[in-house]
């Protein structure tokens, strides 16, 4: 949930140095449900396959968050 509404909350700021702020968290926010994606595969919750897709799609959502935070 932090991802998408830090997202949500940054677009709506007019000043690109608060925009940035809240873009840097909505990464941090990412980064950390890649740690979850590890959990739940040892925990058994996912299979390696959804794994792996899961993490290539949180690669792709951290790059674009990187962009982001440069503006």
């Amino acid at each position: 949930m932090s991802v998408p509404l830090n997202i949500a909350e940054g677009s709506g700021r007019a000043a690109a140095a608060d925009r940035a702020r809240f873009y840097a968290i909505a990464r941090g926010s990412a980064m950390e449900c890649g740690a979850l994606v590890d959990v739940c595969r040892v925990a058994g919750f996912l299979k390696a396959a959804e794994a792996e897709d899961a993490k290539a799609l949180l690669i792709r959502i951290v790059a674009m968050l990187t962009r982001m935070c440069r503006g």
